[in-house]
């Protein structure tokens, strides 16, 4: 890392090589467990998958890019700032794809647990990346912690979100009795 942006990033380098890893071994985790539960049992459509699946490898993806984005050696801080501010912004518009998905599924109605993590909680992480890259020039030390609460809130989004799927799939795709939101035939 070049000298002007070590002093910054140096402290951070642990969590982000923590984050990145753990986000990089989750994602692969993911495609193991759609692949082992793609017998044909699943019956999912591609909006479903678009709205509960692919999200969370999306999520992964952006906490191990910006992992990664943050160990480069960066001749000048404007870079970090462009960087993460293209992902804050594409993450949001990410974000407020699958909400429209989500509100366009017609054999599954989401529930407040639903909107909460597959909707709102994105949108507050992608936030918080955006925010971190306006605010790293004029706080940086502040803007840093905002940066990790957003990549830290995108890996336990997708923790939830797997394992959401996947006790859904599990449990005979939202069939069990006491959902009223989800039919016996579904999107997801």
């Amino acid at each position: 890392m070049h000298e002007s942006t070590w002093w910054l990033m140096a402290p951070w380098s642990n969590f982000y090589v923590i984050v990145g890893s753990a986000a990089a071994g989750l994602t692969g985790l993911m495609f193991v467990v759609i692949t082992l539960v793609a017998d044909g049992r699943m019956g999912t459509t591609h909006a479903g998958i678009a709205t509960f699946s692919t999200p969370t490898i999306v999520h992964f993806g952006a906490a191990l890019f910006v992992a990664a984005s943050l160990a480069a050696p960066w001749r000048s801080l404007t870079h970090v700032v462009v960087l993460l501010g293209l992902t804050g912004v594409i993450g949001l518009v990410y974000a407020l794809r699958v909400i429209v998905l989500a509100k366009n599924l017609t054999q599954y109605r989401p529930g407040a647990d639903d909107w909460t993590w597959y909707a709102i909680l994105p949108l507050v992480a992608y936030l918080a990346i955006l925010a971190s890259a306006l605010l790293l020039t004029i706080a940086p030390k502040n803007a840093l912690f905002v940066l990790a609460a957003g990549v830290l809130l995108l890996v336990f989004i997708g923790i939830h979100n797997a394992w959401d799927v996947v006790v859904w799939i599990a449990v005979g795709k939202g069939e069990d009795a006491g959902s009223d939101s989800k039919p016996e035939s579904s999107d997801r």
